[in-house]
């Protein structure tokens, strides 16, 4: 399977995104091209995979010990990212089952760990390369587990302006709901609109998500109407409404909480950080790697007060 051309550039690293996906029961003459969406240099869990792959490429092959933890999320916390970022050597060959050298571009190298990242709004070009990986996995695996790593705002950009239809979202949460793997989801950055959705969606007791990680509900939004007719808009405006009925349902369904609730907060925007999407049942389980730890053991406000020796005044 061909992924496509694209280049990437990370601090300081720029690896040449071309490669084939061989298989003796697939070949790349008769394989159609799949597009790949641009990759967002500035996206933090991309940019930090790119360097470990330059330091140390080795540690990406081998899977991890724990199978309880998502793969490739130590990078977050390894030392070696500080190391300058070298050259990429370009893979000679590349088997799915026994790689020799790492893949020669990100998108392979998250499939080889099983990964299908999401780092953009979800677009028709993002969708189709999606649904394309997912596809894909259960090809080459249908009993491994598929990861799901979400950094998305949704059908919207980060300033509320619609870019994709409600259908994007739709059409990779039917093809998750579809597929034969267990989806396990970890939130790495943000999962806003139909991308938490995607989140709630995956594998009850395996949904995950980084500490400083946000989520967050609303109802869809109207395309900008132009000069549309009046009738057009009205017709719009019931498909939306659709959509958002639509999308109650499903996160009703799979945070386990009762249909008027999901609507009453969805009137809104409703964010949610890691604890608060735990409460609501967006997620299973925080990857806190310590840290509930650390704030368990931090003092509350009234005690960091007594300890410093302030004493509160009645009506202040």
């Amino acid at each position: 399977m061909a992924l496509g051309s694209l280049g990437f550039r990370s601090s300081g690293l720029q690896i040449p995104m071309a490669t084939s996906l061989s298989s003796p029961r697939c070949s790349s003459k008769s394989t159609k091209a799949i597009p790949m969406p641009p990759l967002n240099p500035r996206d933090p869990f991309l940019s930090k995979l790119s360097s470990l792959a330059a330091a140390s490429p080795d540690t990406l092959l081998r899977p991890p010990a724990d199978s309880d933890t998502p793969p490739y999320l130590d990078l977050f916390d390894s030392p070696k990212l500080m190391a300058t970022p070298a050259q990429v050597e370009r893979a000679v060959s590349y088997n799915e089952h026994r790689p020799r050298k790492p893949p020669p571009d990100l998108p392979s190298l998250l499939l080889h760990g099983r990964i299908v990242y999401i780092g953009m709004p979800l677009v028709p070009a993002v969708t189709e390369l999606v649904i394309a990986e997912l596809l894909y996995l259960q090809w080459m695996d249908p009993n491994q587990p598929i990861y799901l790593y979400i950094n998305s705002t949704g059908t919207t950009r980060d300033d509320g302006e619609t870019v994709g239809m409600e259908s994007e979202g739709f059409a990779i949460y039917d093809a998750m709901m579809q597929l034969k793997n267990e989806i396990q989801t970890v939130a790495v950055g943000a999962a806003i609109g139909q991308a938490c959705l995607l989140l709630a969606a995956g594998k009850k007791g395996r949904r995950f998500m980084m500490p400083h990680a946000k989520a967050m509900i609303q109802q869809p939004r109207v395309p900008s109407s132009g000069l549309m007719p009046a009738s057009d808009v009205l017709i719009r405006a019931n498909e939306v409404i659709k959509n958002r009925d639509t999308l109650v349902k499903l996160i009703a369904r799979h945070t386990r909480n009762p249909i008027e609730k999901v609507k009453q907060v969805m009137r809104r925007p409703f964010y949610m950080d890691s604890v608060r999407a735990q409460e609501f049942g967006v997620i299973d389980k925080v990857l806190w790697r310590g840290q509930e730890k650390i704030m368990a053991e931090t003092p509350s406000a009234e005690e960091w007060d007594r300890r410093a020796g302030i004493k509160v005044i009645d009506g202040m």
